[in-house]
């Protein structure tokens, strides 16, 4: 029938529609298709009516028109149209249909498949009958792969429940057919109740069951009758649970309803939760109290409040709510969901209607005992039940014990066999068990323990090849994540008779248990046999029952010991794995070089890592492939690939103990593995071998050190095309390029036959090389070599890991066993963004011949990946060659061109317009094809050096790409080994046509200006050092290859500057070596052409300037065939401790070389640069080579050269210009140097000039060719806003020249002087002289004679404060040992006077052999000793001295009595040299008694007027009142005494166990000032002093206070009765009123503890206070100048090493005037911010007002003071700008840190120093005298111990004594003294050395003696003061 339908389209803006509109009517008889309203093109316009006639069946009288239903709205955004909304409505919008609403709240989602579509599948009265089958046809958006259906019932009609079987899915649009197994009730009464589930394709998984609580609230009329429904949406709302209808709960007031929910898709923890109802009821409205959701997957529980009402009529209205989770709430409760299933045998009366129990047994444990519901059908005979139950962790399962309860009369059940799956990680076990559990049937048993097994088919594929199949025994073992099934021997072969034949696929069955999932496989054979060799194609493995599709695929290759790599067992992984699980190991195997070390045995390797072990391996075929392995001192590589287990923790290695020679040393194993990035060190250094050391011949390895390697692996797959002659027995290199560099060329090579015609080869071991990032290109080229070395290429495949992030769907199957704790985040998502490794595939098709006799006759090709277009460029090279005489050559030349894209590798110039190539003044032209490089930037180009007179002078080269751009890279320079630099390559830069015009105009001038413009290359200086072993020099060339990270250059090392025979033992050779453009170094390989001419390579240092660092590159190695590994090139790596970075400056250093005769000159002038503070750059050579020394420096010439150097700062005070004196009339008179840089801010520069008008030359003037220069003047020409140049010139006021007179003793020894050259260096705090030689003495013509005195003059800048000198000699001449006594310099401007004490040889023969030191400053002090005006007063007993200062102390100084001296009423002045301990604070004067008139009557001691020291009393045994030999003086300065009087009471406190002692005990108490010397505990309040458990109490008076104090030393004299134990000393301060407590605990016994009767204590009071709070004194110093101070604010921020201070105000108030040209102090407290490092200063206005103008505070000092830690120095000399700004300020760096007292007694703890005693080797060397040690260090000495052992003959001739004293820590040893006090019956003793190392710190310090201690010999000293060698 037609019926006739009207649209009104609405008048409303946009109303209208050009869309195909489509109608269906609804009639009482059915439903038409959907019809098309066809259209004028006008129809649906705004506020037009449009009439259609539709001729359709008819259908009745139609119902719905006002009705719609809404499929879903799907809204896009125009501007982002990626985005697009779909809002799923799946409903009627009408008042009749469904639930009536008309209005309706649309949920969004981005995907598609996310919208819960659901589709009413009509239930006519013969649909969902019992047994039949229903077609239903639905229309959808193409949904892709189905996964999951949602189907249910809305429970309505008297028989609502449901049993499903099936439903099948026919996807008309994909051809595809799905089916998704059901087999359950949907009924409220059946099974468990649901009525909608969701069910999976296949039905394999199970569903997740998802526990929800719902709970309606307490409150009235909160219940409902309403229909609930909810969404449980996941996280970031990705994905949902689909609308689920909450069936068969109550929902009244106060209740709990509990729901299982089941849906497939894991989306815990939830985002969110929507839970609404239908309003559908009476008293719709419902008032939801919360919704708790437990997740048993997940373990995680949420509970989602809500509180509020669904209801139209109370609150904001809405019947649907978002509920989002409570997350303080929320529980993770550890159990995982497991399905169970459970088969009953079909057997007669199987079934059972026991209760039925059971329990899992694990590797970590068993679940509890599980009871299984047995509903009336459960259990029932051929049956299968299935069941969710859950368990904690219990790892891999191994049984499982079920049973039943035998109460019933049908108890007995047949069970079939149980399986069980965890839903998480899809792990699954088997249990069969095909047995009774019948108190009346087979064994009587109703329990059953059922082990867990499985079963395996394996097919495996021999390959296609020649010779490919085995008679030899082959072994299987299959691994899993849950175990392995062992090596099986693959015997019977259930298809064919005759196994492994070329072509076969055999098969197997392997049983065995469970084994989880396949990880691997591994396979080999015996070997054994005839053509025992095996090529296996692949192995396929599944598990029995599965279908073949479903077989895991592991490829392999050659079993076979002369193909490949000789290994006839292999691990293999799935296809595509390879890449990603397989790991090349290459051991380093490393024989030591014993004699008789090597082995004819097989060496056997496995390694244990953290993911795994590998098996043994033999290692058969190394890859170095020395003719024979294991030999003495060789290296052999071998790669093993094999699974990857991680980090390496261990290795075993051994060997099979065969052959005529299978003993073997081991020295060493080195394993790097690429792919991780790692090198293992694994020192051996041992015999395996049954006849030596412990008879082993395996033995297990840690590894020492684990260092970095940066490389990735790729696979090249090569494919020779099948043509005839299509194979090659060429050598086949490739190299790879991609966005973010290039790897180095890599050769494809294996030992089978390669590159046959047909065949693909995969190579992958030993391709690693740098991560390159995306590829883009490849080239691959071949030598040449070989009979018919033509190949034809058809495909190259790339294949590489990397790390990509992919979307990972955590779903139950996707994570394994071996994951589970990474799993537990996992878990709680579901798509996440993850990275992984995959596997990423780059295919190049060539498909063309590479021969010389085909096509364009390239051998060369580059490769473009499939995706990028065309690039292909062809470059034609135009080579000039130059015209002067012999410029031409025959070699072979090689270019290599660079863009900004790549380069196109070194090529050949082989075919060229003429034909003798690079002849004289010639032009050749090439062409090279290549990938389009983008604009040129350099060129490389070199030769080889071959056939007779090689040398080339090139004149330039131009190169004409496709777009016709010319570049022109001009060279001019010799490329020869004897002439220039020495250089063969040369790499150009192009430079500008015009450039290239005005050189041709005037001939001169262009060279000069070219070598700037090209001066874009970088200078490395090189300097390599041979080793100093026997024979390690080589007359080889040697070449080197430096790896930027850009690119990389290639070098030969032809001309040495410091050599002209080169690499000769123990030699450093300098090269100088320039390449554009390459990056920072990160690597260098270096090797020689000449096998046999082995060489050892100590290092490699490479000084890059332009980039500020010096590299080192240690090597340590032979480069020899027959040494080592074979190896002559090895790739070396910087050691990052061994790098110096410095922040390089270009400076433009001119030169002007006077207008007078003979002023030019040829030597190396080199250039130093000095900054303020003693910066200054390193010696830098003007002139690279010969070539440029003869061009610059002639008469009259102005020279420019841009050096890069460190930066000096802002002010340049001088420089050193100098040079080597070399050459012919080297001398050269010098007008001035001009130095020119780039500002800092704003645009200009600033020139320095430096006048010199002298001769630099030894003939000339003072004979110096080094000299000092200081500014004159400096031009500053700056960018003025306006745009114009604007020049100042500013003379320098002070150019700061200092005159420095030196005076030089040299000692009265014989043998002392010297005719060697002597070399000084001058260090004060604001710079050094440089060296200088001190050549013309003032006062002798012969210098440095024994005993004389020689004067010079030096001229140098202000060096401030002198502070430590550097002396040499450079040992030349006959007698050269010299021994110095002492240095004075005399500041002739400040008057000052340094003095510098020496004593020591500078001899290469004596003492520590060094003829270079350096020395620091003594203070001296005229020290005036009056002696009293009373009878008797003098003396000529030996009076000892002793100064105590803030800064330290002294040791006793002896004064020298010189006949005339310390008389009666006499004033003596001595000159006492002391380190500078100033100010000091007391003395101490010590008398021994000894002469005719030991009895001295001291009046006082003065210090250069400054300190008076006054005692006025005898030093005497019998005269005076105290009757003493020592005593102590207060220093008194502008008569303030610098130290009180003070009586110290001394407590001890002897421990409680038999402890007390009668030996005579001492003390010293060690503080601030110094210490108290020794004083005796005799006179006590008790009579018995030191007995058990008691306190004794001493006290001395009138002792000057030491301060706080530091230490004490406590020891005794093992007289009676010695042992003491002594639990602690209190030492109180009676004027300060403090007591120090020193907690000891130890023994003083010689045979208890550590033996020791001497011990020092810290003191406990010192432990750090850590309180919040910290006071900082802080001292700013303004400038005393002009314009420095300022009226306003400055404010200041500490910066500590554990924090960072708030900002502190230093407010300036009107009273107060600060910052005025003077110190202000002020306090903060902050809390605790550790060491200051920095300071911030800023500079504010008062009132924050707005700064006019610039203005500045000068600053020149800050001392931050905190008084546990110190003082902290900061040296700012800088203008602090005024800005209201925070971010203002300027930051400063602490210059020196003076440590606390406090803080230094923090650091005394207890250390034990182990010392070594070596007795020397002559006759009568060793002693039977006791020896005594004093050990001095920064912190103080130890005091005097003896070295004792029990039941040891000590000091023998050439023995070695060990000991160990505890001391208290002594900072920096500074020297030892040794002695013995001459008992025995041969007390003489050479010592040779003392060696003392702190075990705190493992610092062992060396001090030398080699001389005698003997009252009969030498000098007949018994004891030595010994400086440590350094």
């Amino acid at each position: 029938s037609v019926y006739e339908v009207v649209t009104v389209t609405g008048d409303v803006k946009g109303a209208g529609t050009d869309a195909n509109v489509f109608v269906t009517l609804f009639g009482d008889f059915g439903v038409t298709p959907k019809v098309h309203l066809a259209s004028s093109r006008t129809a649906f316009e705004k506020n037009k009516t449009d009439v259609f006639r539709i001729k359709t069946h008819n259908v009745g009288p139609l119902k719905k028109l006002a009705s719609w239903f809404l499929d879903r709205v799907v809204v896009t955004d125009m501007i982002r149209p990626h985005l697009r909304f779909y809002f799923a409505c799946n409903n009627w919008l009408s008042r009749e249909e469904a639930d009536n609403l008309f209005v309706r709240d649309l949920l969004g989602s981005l995907n598609p498949m996310d919208v819960p579509k659901e589709r009413r599948l009509d239930s006519d009265k013969d649909n969902f009958e019992r047994g039949s089958e229903d077609k239903f046809t639905i229309e959808a958006p193409n949904l892709g792969r189905l996964r999951k259906i949602t189907i249910g019932h809305n429970n309505r009609g008297s028989s609502a429940g449901w049993f499903l079987d099936k439903v099948a899915i026919d996807d008309m649009g994909n051809k595809e057919v799905y089916e998704f197994p059901v087999n359950r009730w949907f009924a409220m009464d059946e099974d468990d109740g649901k009525i909608q589930r969701d069910v999976l394709v296949g039905s394999m998984q199970p569903m997740i069951v998802y526990n929800v609580q719902v709970m309606t609230g307490n409150v009235r009329g909160a219940g409902t009758n309403s229909k609930i429904h909810m969404v449980m949406h996941g996280a970031k709302g990705i994905k949902n649970s689909g609308k689920v209808f909450l069936e068969g709960g109550a929902f009244e007031r106060g209740l709990i309803d509990i729901f299982n929910v089941e849906i497939c898709e894991l989306i815990s923890p939830l985002s969110r939760v929507t839970i609404g109802h239908d309003n559908g009821a009476v008293g719709a409205g419902w008032y939801c109290e919360k919704v708790v959701i437990y997740c048993p997957f997940t373990g995680i529980e949420q509970t989602f409040p809500c509180g509020m009402w669904l209801d139209e009529d109370e609150g904001d209205g809405l019947i649907e709510r978002e509920l989002y989770e409570m997350v303080s709430l929320r529980q993770k409760k550890q159990k995982y969901p497991w399905s169970l299933w459970i088969w009953t045998s079909d057997v007669k009366g199987a079934g059972t209607d026991a209760q039925v129990f059971l329990q899992i047994y694990g590797e970590r444990g068993k679940s509890d005992e599980i009871k299984l519901e047995n509903n009336s059908d459960s259990f029932e005979q051929g049956q299968l039940d299935k069941f969710i139950i859950e368990m904690p962790d219990i790892g891999r399962l191994l049984k499982l014990r079920i049973w039943h309860e035998k109460r019933h009369p049908f108890a007995g059940w047949h069970l079939a066999k149980v399986t069980l799956l965890k839903t998480l990680t899809m792990e699954k076990y088997s249990f069969e068990c095909g047995r009774w559990l019948d108190i009346n049937e087979d064994d009587n048993e109703i329990v059953r323990e059922l082990p867990a097994t499985g079963a395996y088919r394996v097919t495996i594929c021999t390959g296609n090849v020649s010779g490919s199949g085995t008679d030899a025994s082959v072994f299987l073992n299959i691994i899993g994540d849950l175990g392995d099934t062992g090596e099986r021997l693959m015997f019977m072969s259930k298809n064919n008779v005759n196994k492994f034949e070329k072509g076969n696929h055999d098969e197997f069955l392997i049983e065995s248990v469970t084994l989880g999932q396949v990880r691997k496989v591994r396979v080999g054979h015996d070997g054994r046999g005839g053509g025992c060799g095996w090529f296996l194609d692949k192995v396929m493995v599944r598990e029995e029952g599965q279908p073949e599709s479903a077989a895991t695929e592991f490829p392999c290759f050659w079993l076979d010991r002369n193909e490949d790599d000789g290994q006839i067992v292999r691990e293999l992984v799935p296809a595509g794995d390879g890449l990603r699980l397989f790991v090349n190991y290459h051991i380093a195997i490393k024989t030591g070089s014993v004699n008789g070390a090597s082995s004819d045995s097989k060496v056997f390797v496995k390694l244990y890592g953290e993911k795994g072990d590998t098996d043994k391996v033999i290692l058969a075929v190394s890859d170095n492939d020395l003719s024979n392995y294991y030999e003495t001192g060789q290296t052999d590589i071998f790669i093993l690939e094999t699974f990857d287990i991680g980090k390496i923790n261990r290795l075993l290695i051994g060997h099979t103990n065969e052959g005529l020679r299978a003993g073997w040393f081991l020295d060493s194993v080195q394993i790097s593995v690429p792919v991780h990035g790692m090198q293992y060190m694994f020192p051996s250094d041992r015999w395996l071998c049954k006849d030596e050391a412990d008879g082993k011949v395996e033995v297990e390895i840690y590894p020492s050190e684990v260092l970095e390697i940066e490389q990735i692996n790729y696979e090249v797959t090569v494919v020779t095309g099948d043509v005839r002659a299509g194979g090659t027995n060429a050598n086949v290199f490739c190299q790879i390029y991609g966005d973010e560099g290039k790897t180095e060329v890599l050769a494809l090579k294996s030992r089978s036959n390669n590159f046959e015609r047909g065949t693909t080869e995969i190579f992958k071991t030993q391709i690693e090389a740098l991560d390159v990032g995306k590829i883009y290109k490849m080239r691959i080229y071949h030598d040449g070599k070989g009979i018919g070395d033509g190949w034809f290429l058809e495909t190259v495949d790339i294949k590489r890991l990397t790390m990509a992030m992919v979307q990972v769907e955590v779903k139950k199957e996707e994570t394994t066993k071996k994951d589970k704790k990474k799993d537990k985040k996992k878990e709680e998502v579901e798509i996440i963004e993850q990275l992984q490794e995959v596997v990423e595939t780059f295919t190049f098709p060539c498909n063309r011949w590479l021969a010389k006799d085909e096509e364009d006759g390239e051998i060369v090709v580059e490769l473009l990946t499939e995706d990028n277009e065309e690039l292909e460029n062809s470059y034609e090279v135009h080579v000039f060659t130059g015209t002067m005489f012999g410029a031409g050559t025959d070699a072979n030349v090689y270019v290599n061109i660079y863009g900004e894209t790549g380069d196109t590798g070194e090529r050949r110039l082989r075919r060229s317009n003429n034909l003798n190539k690079f002849e004289k003044g010639e032009e050749d032209i090439f062409n090279i094809t290549a990938v389009d490089l983008g604009i040129l930037k350099k060129l490389r180009i070199r030769h080889d050096n071959s056939q007779a007179s090689a040398g080339w002078f090139l004149d330039r080269v131009e190169i004409v790409d496709n777009k016709d751009d010319t570049y022109f890279f001009p060279c001019k320079r010799w490329l020869a080994v004897d002439e220039d630099d020495g250089q063969l390559a040369r790499e150009l830069v192009p430079v500008d046509e015009a450039f290239m015009k005005k050189g041709d105009d005037d001939e001169e001038d262009s060279e000069a200006t070219l070598g700037l413009e090209q001066k874009m290359s970088t200078t490395y200086t090189v300097r390599l050092k041979t080793g100093d072993k026997k024979y390690a020099g080589t007359d080889a060339n040697v070449f080197m290859t430096l790896y930027g990270t850009k690119d990389d250059t290639i070098i030969n090392l032809k001309a040495s500057k410091t050599h002209k025979n080169k690499f000769e033992r123990g030699m450093t050779d300098e090269f100088t070596v320039e390449a554009v453009d390459i990056g920072p170094l990160k690597k260098l390989r270096i090797g020689h052409d000449n096998g046999s001419a082995g060489w050892f390579l100590d290092w490699v240092e490479i000084d890059a300037q332009s980039l500020g660092q010096k590299l080192r590159f240690p090597c340590g190695r032979w480069l020899d065939k027959g040494e080592d590994d074979g190896a002559i090139v090895r790739d070396l790596f910087p050691n990052p401790l061994q790098t110096e970075f410095y922040t390089p400056v270009p400076y433009e250093i001119k030169t002007f070389t006077s207008d007078v005769f003979g002023a030019g000159t040829d030597a190396d002038v080199f250039i130093v640069l000095y900054g303020r503070d003693a910066v200054c750059t390193q010696q830098k050579s003007l002139c690279v080579n010969k070539r440029e020394r003869r061009m610059y420096f002639e008469r009259g010439a102005e020279d420019m050269f841009i050096v890069e150097l460190e930066d000096v700062g802002d002010v340049m005070e001088k420089i050193r210009i100098g040079h080597d004196n070399r050459g012919v009339n080297p001398g050269w008179h010098l007008d001035r140097v001009e130095i020119r840089r780039l500002l800092r801010k704003g645009k200009g520069s600033e020139t320095i000039i430096f006048p010199c008008e002298c001769w630099l030359a030894k003939s000339e003037d003072d004979g110096e060719t080094v000299r000092e220069l200081v500014p004159s003047d400096i031009i500053t020409e700056k960018l003025s806003r306006d745009g114009s140049l604007k020049v100042t010139e500013v003379e320098v006021e002070d150019a700061l020249e200092h005159t420095y007179k030196v005076s030089v003793m040299t000692g009265d020894v014989y043998g002392a002087g010297t005719d060697a050259n002597v070399f000084l260096t001058i260090y004060g705090d604001l710079g050094d002289t440089g060296e200088r030689k001190l050549s013309k003495s003032e006062t002798n013509s012969n210098k440095f004679e024994r005993g004389a005195v020689d004067k010079f003059t030096m001229e140098a800048v202000d060096l401030g404060q002198v502070f430590k000198i550097k002396i040499r000699h450079d040992n030349s001449m006959v007698s050269a040992d010299w021994y110095l006594d002492q240095v004075e310099v005399f500041d002739v401007d400040t008057e000052e006077v340094f003095l510098f004490l020496c004593e020591r040889w500078l001899s290469r023969k004596r003492e520590d052999k060094r003829i270079e030191r350096l020395f620091y400053v003594k203070v001296i002090y005229e020290t005036t000793v009056v002696t009293g005006d009373v009878q008797n007063a003098g003396t000529d007993t030996l009076i000892f001295m002793s100064v105590f200062g803030a800064n330290g102390s002294t040791e006793e100084m002896l004064l020298q009595k010189n006949e005339d001296r310390f008389e009666r009423g006499q004033e003596d002045t001595f000159n006492m040299e002391i380190d500078d301990i100033a100010p000091l604070r007391k003395m101490r004067l010590r008398i021994d008694g000894s002469g005719s008139r030991p009895d001295w009557f001291l009046d006082k001691l003065t210090t250069e007027e400054v300190s008076v020291f006054t005692y006025e009393d005898w030093l005497s045994k019998t005269h005076g009142p105290k009757r003493t030999m020592i005593c102590e003086m207060a220093a008194v300065v502008d008569e303030e005494v610098m130290v009180e009087l003070t009586t110290y009471i001394i407590q001890v406190r002897t421990s409680d166990v038999a402890a007390g002692t009668d030996a005579n005990v001492w003390i010293i108490v060690f503080g601030e000032n110094g210490d108290t010397g020794t004083l005796a505990l005799k006179e006590c309040n008790k009579s018995n002093k030191f007995e058990r458990k008691q306190v004794d109490t001493f006290r001395f008076s009138d002792i000057l206070s030491l301060g706080d104090l530091s230490k004490v030393r406590v020891w005794h004299d093992n007289a009676l009765a010695p042992g003491w134990h002594l639990e602690y000393i209190d030492v109180k301060d009676e004027i300060m009123d403090k007591t120090f407590r020193f907690p000891c605990d130890r023994w003083l016994a010689k045979n208890d503890d550590d033996g020791q009767i001497m011990r020092e204590l810290a003191c406990a009071n010192n432990d750090y206070l850590d309180l919040n709070e910290k006071t900082y004194e802080i001292c700013v110093t303004t400038g005393d100048m002009a314009e420095a101070e300022t009226k306003e604010n400055a404010w200041i921020v500490l910066e500590g090493k554990k924090g960072r201070s708030k900002e502190f105000v230093m407010e300036n108030s009107s009273k107060k005037k600060r910052f005025l040209g003077n110190v202000d102090r002020f306090e903060f407290s902050s809390k605790t911010l550790g060491d200051i490092a920095g300071i911030c200063l800023g500079h504010t206005p008062k009132d924050g007002k707005k700064v006019k103008g610039e203005a500045y505070w000068f600053v020149e000092e800050v001392v931050v003071t905190e008084r546990e830690l110190g003082n902290y120095i900061f040296s700012c000399n800088a203008l602090i700008p005024l800005s209201p700004k925070r971010d203002d300020f300027l930051t400063f760096e602490c210059t020196k840190t003076i440590e606390s007292f406090a803080s230094k007694a923090r650091s005394l703890v207890p250390v034990k120093y182990e010392i070594i005693v070596i007795t020397g080797d002559e006759k009568g060397a060793g002693t039977d005298a006791n020896v005594f040690i004093t050990i001095y260090g920064t912190n103080g000495d130890s005091g005097q111990r003896q070295l004792r052992q029990k039941f040891r003959n000590l000091f023998e001739r050439e023995q070695t004594d060990r000991f160990v004293l505890e001391m208290l820590d002594m900072g920096e040893l500074q020297k030892v003294r040794v002695e013995h006090d001459n008992s025995g019956l041969s007390p003489g003793w050479l010592l040779d050395r003392v060696e003392v190392t702190n075990t705190a710190n493992g610092v062992t310090t060396i001090f030398l003696c080699g001389k005698w201690l003997d009252t009969q010999r030498a000098d007949g000293q018994i004891a030595r003061v010994l400086y440590p060698k350094y």
